[in-house]
């Protein structure tokens, strides 16, 4: 049976998806697909028409100062002027050759590219989800439009084009490669090349369209970044391989060149910054001049990537896809004297544009054009009137139609339903140090009436639906349930747990998670989080400070200084370990990895640290568990055999990745490296989860019983009474550690060795003052500010590993950790261990705070009840975050920078509450419960639960 504690930890998490996902179906935008198909009438498009087929060649992350001949100064050896036939063909042939520095729209991920790239479409951060693997795309797309014509279409390399193009690409010209082995820098190149030339050479007639996606230059980025011998290497063999392609095509052939988006000064990408965006575009013909120049063009037309889709199109002869929102490059149809071939070619853009915007606003989702249609309109009508001398500049303006909008309903729904989730944790959380006695019985009367209500709620919701349903912008059914359900549950649970007013609620302000929650409404502030985490970190120990100065003995003061002085120390040390967003240069220095250019760690310094950092750990944890006596047990057993070979292991894996991925050595030596460091992996994770676990869940004591026979009576002595609840629990504690610890790359080792030995312990010493001074201070229950400190750590340990709340910061290569491919579900959960694993870690270490150093005689009494509300603490700190930073990206949704700084920190803060959830459930619901079960049966009393 589901314990009371456990059903109410499951209530909040439930409630928490659901505000999580109310508010991001309305903040973070979709997008209808139309199923309508693009179409010509007569001749309009064939008489556009400069080729007869093409050959699309994109070489992943190929970023526009790769092909430049003015690279940013000072330029790298590594990456510049290294890929030098587009430059050097524009140069000899201006009007067959245009170089383009397009803008790859965000998110930055090779599928959304893909997308944006054939249907001319502007995928949101929604679709970044379907990174690991997506749906077919029914939508208009140039592939649909070529196979329409009676063409065919080849492909040679990634395979996420026959994710997306199952029933499009000719099975017979088609040769696919895996995408996602990151550490496999030749194999899908080497594919193209030796697939696509043959193809160009000898069956040019067969096909339509032919498409060679290489992956080289994005994985060497991810591997071992931009500036970096292999890159140059890499560079060079496209060079050469362009070179046979250019020699190989016919005159009715176009070439186009494209990266789907660039990279960032470590290789990786995904988010929006200059690097990231920077796409290079190269279209050569070698028949057919693609301009003269006749007309002068506007001087506002810049390109994006989406933009080759009509360009091609109409290159081809073939109608532009229905969905499609880019515009023509006019400097590719400017070819006639008076521009004619410009304007025509805008014209059937627009018109094409027209038509889309004419079927969304027809359709159930046509609501959402309302706010702009009269300004849509008043660009129609003004292309149809301008005189021709004025008509590229209007036709040209309706052709980049901005119709971003969000609906606010499910954007408010979200934040109350988040809103009343924090109202009812903390009355739960006031309710259980208020009423110790009663506490029981109140919580179980409260949840009891929750669920109820929350079923009527759900009812209720669905109800009201129906007649409100033409007022609720972009509301459907299953969203007002889920509200309904949501919200009525949490107003019943907060009502019935109401703590009462006292000068105490006005007095227990928690100042620094206001000012931490505040600082989401400020770009600058929530760029440099990572410099306020540190100082709110240290800050949050002044309640410890006084209590150490008003201490009644000498012993205690400097007992409770001294941890919190190491406490401060260990935070401090910490923040040496950083990465840098972009926002933050030239003013911050990477010390994650070896410089900001590489994604390689300082590894022959971080070896020596992090193997000195294992041996301190254990030694540290064997300290303070000795203290207690507490080391005897499990903790004898676990601690020196299992934890260290864990973590031991955890280090050789990243140093034979390191190894692996410079290609120090032979390729028959890098082949051993990775069949050992995943062979490595997998008996590390099966040595925790079947020895670590099994053996903690079969005896989950770290006590050692001994017994001396006098003459009158036999005196017994228990070795580790004094922590009995906390030395199990924190060996429970450790086997996620151990997970965690091999999902993290060398310099984050250090970080959490340094968290975890020093500042973790210091945390339970110096935010528990009050434990020290009073015995019973566990029937009094703990304050927030003692969870606090506890709260930040998370936070700061997750900037000190290597993340910063940006996707490109997201560590992709942890993908590859148990596998050398991506593998359902390992890949992603691998990832997940290595992103969230900080605050997971967290939340399985609140019950600490009320297990550590308490005895299991006389029966502690608010056992459970105090390991939830430290558990329910944590939450309400980031569920607290987490409205903050909703709030903020709602109200400053409209700011230059929301999708670059306040919509990645609302996904972060919405991924880390379901985290710290997550764990406060486990450790609750299996952790502290399991303990618990076995020392009451040892010392056979019943430990009352309240």
């Amino acid at each position: 049976m589901i314990s009371r504690e456990l059903r109410l930890l499951l209530w909040f998490l439930l409630v928490h998806c659901a505000g999580i996902y109310l508010f991001t179906k309305g903040f973070l935008l979709s997008r209808l697909s139309l199923p309508n198909r693009g179409s010509c009438a007569y001749d309009t498009c064939t008489s556009l028409a400069t080729h007869k087929r093409a050959v699309i060649l994109v070489i992943d992350a190929l970023r526009f100062d790769f092909i430049s001949s003015h690279p940013p100064e000072p330029p790298s050896p590594y990456h510049h002027n290294v890929l030098t036939l587009p430059e050097e063909l524009t140069t000899a042939h201006p009007n067959h050759s245009f170089i383009f520095n397009a803008h790859a729209d965000p998110p930055t991920a090779t599928l959304q590219r893909i997308k944006g790239l054939t249907t001319g479409s502007l995928p949101t951060f929604v679709d970044v989800g379907e990174s690991f693997g997506g749906s077919a795309i029914h939508e208009d797309s140039l592939l649909h439009q070529v196979v329409a014509s009676g063409q065919k279409v080849a492909l040679t390399g990634d395979n996420t084009w026959v994710t997306l193009f199952p029933d499009f690409l000719d099975h017979n010209m088609s040769f696919p490669f895996d995408s996602f082995n990151v550490e496999d820098l030749h194999t899908v190149d080497e594919g193209v090349i030796s697939n696509l030339l043959p193809l160009v050479e000898n069956h040019s007639q067969s096909w339509g369209l032919a498409i060679g996606h290489g992956l080289g230059v994005d994985h060497v980025g991810h591997r071992v970044g931009p500036d970096h011998p292999v890159m140059k290497a890499k560079l060079e063999q496209m060079n050469r391989f362009l070179a046979e392609v250019v020699r190989a095509i016919d005159n009715d052939t176009l070439l186009v060149l494209l990266g789907d988006h660039g990279m960032d000064r470590t290789g990786n990408h995904g988010g929006d910054s200059i690097l990231e965006t920077m796409s290079a575009v190269w279209i050569y013909s070698k028949g057919a001049a693609l301009s003269q120049e006749w007309t002068s063009l506007p001087s506002s037309i810049l390109p994006t990537t989406i933009d080759l889709v009509p360009t091609i199109s109409l290159l081809l002869g073939l109608p532009i896809p229905f969905n499609n929102l880019g515009s023509i490059i006019p400097e590719l149809f400017n070819r006639d004297v008076g521009g004619s071939g410009v304007h025509k070619a805008l014209g059937l853009n627009a018109n094409q544009i027209k038509r889309y915007l004419d079927a969304y606003r027809a359709s159930p989702s046509g609501g959402e054009l309302d706010s702009f249609w009269s300004q849509l309109s008043d660009r129609w009508v003004a292309t149809q009137s301008a005189a021709f001398d004025d008509s590229l500049a209007a036709l040209s303006e309706f052709n980049r139609p901005h119709i971003i909008d969000v609906p606010l309903t499910l954007i408010g729904a979200g934040l109350v339903v988040i809103a009343v989730s924090i109202a009812a944790g903390y009355c739960v959380y006031s309710l259980l140090g208020e009423h110790v006695e009663k506490g029981d019985e109140l919580l179980q009367r409260g949840l009891s009436r929750s669920l109820k209500a929350g079923a009527a709620g759900l009812a209720l919701g669905g109800a009201v639906y129906f007649p409100l349903q033409n007022l609720l912008e972009g509301v459907h059914l299953h969203h007002a349930i889920l509200f309904g359900g949501a919200i009525i549950s949490a107003l019943t649970l907060a009502f019935t747990c109401r703590p009462s007013f006292s000068r105490h609620l006005l007095t227990s302000v928690p100042v620094i998670l206001l000012l931490h929650t505040l600082c989401f409404a400020s770009n600058s502030y929530t760029i440099w989080e990572d410099r306020i985490v540190l100082f709110l970190s240290i800050s949050s120990i002044v309640p410890s400070v006084l209590t150490g100065f008003t201490a009644p003995t000498p012993r205690l003061r400097y007992r409770i200084l001294g941890f919190s002085a190491l406490f401060a120390v260990c935070v401090r040390l910490m923040a040496i370990s950083t990465v840098c967003r972009e926002e933050q240069h030239p003013y911050c220095s990477v010390t994650f990895y070896v410089s900001s250019t590489s994604s390689a760690p300082p590894v022959l310094a971080l070896v020596f640290t992090a193997s000195c950092c294992v041996c301190y750990t254990l030694r540290y944890y064997g300290r303070v568990l000795g203290i207690s006596k507490s080391d005897k047990g499990l903790a004898g057993i676990f601690l020196p055999w299992i934890l260290m070979t864990t973590l031991v292991a955890g280090v050789a894996f990243w140093v034979l990745e390191w190894a692996h991925s410079t290609a120090l050595f032979d390729d028959g030596t890098n082949s051993w490296f990775r069949l050992t460091r995943t062979v490595l992996a997998r008996l590390n994770l099966a040595v925790v989860l079947f020895g670590g676990v099994t053996l903690w869940w079969t005896s989950p004591v770290c006590l050692e019983i001994k017994s001396d026979a006098c003459r009158e009576r036999t005196q017994v002595t228990v070795l580790g009474f004094a922590n009995a609840f906390g030395s199990p629990y924190l060996v429970f504690w450790t086997n996620f550690l151990s997970v965690v610890w091999l999902c993290t790359q060398l310099t984050g080792q250090v970080v959490l060795a340094v968290r975890d030995a020093h500042g973790l312990m210091d945390a339970f010493a110096s935010s528990k003052p009050s434990m020290a001074l009073d015995l019973n201070a566990l029937r009094r229950g703990l304050s927030f500010s003692e969870v606090v400190p506890l709260a930040l750590l998370a936070v700061h340990a997750f900037l000190g590993t290597g993340h910063q709340p940006t996707i490109p910061s997201m560590q992709w290569k942890t993908a590859f950790i148990l596998t050398s491919t991506v593998s359902f579900p390992l890949s992603q959960l691998t990832v997940i261990a290595n992103t969230l694993g900080p605050h997971f870690l967290i939340g399985l270490a609140s019950p600490l705070l009320a297990l550590w150093n308490l005895p299991p005689l006389p029966p502690p009494r608010g056992l459970m009840a105090s390991s939830l509300r430290a558990g329910l603490g944590v939450m309400l700190y980031f569920t607290t975050l987490l409205l903050g930073s909703a709030a903020c990206a709602a109200v400053l949704r409209r700011h230059l920078m929301v999708w670059k700084i306040f919509a990645p920190r609302y996904m972060f803060a919405a991924v880390s509450v379901v985290a710290i959830d997550v764990g406060v459930v486990i450790g609750i619901g299996i952790g502290v419960s399991r303990v618990r079960e076995r020392i009451e049966k040892i010392f056979k009393v019943t430990v009352p639960v309240v």
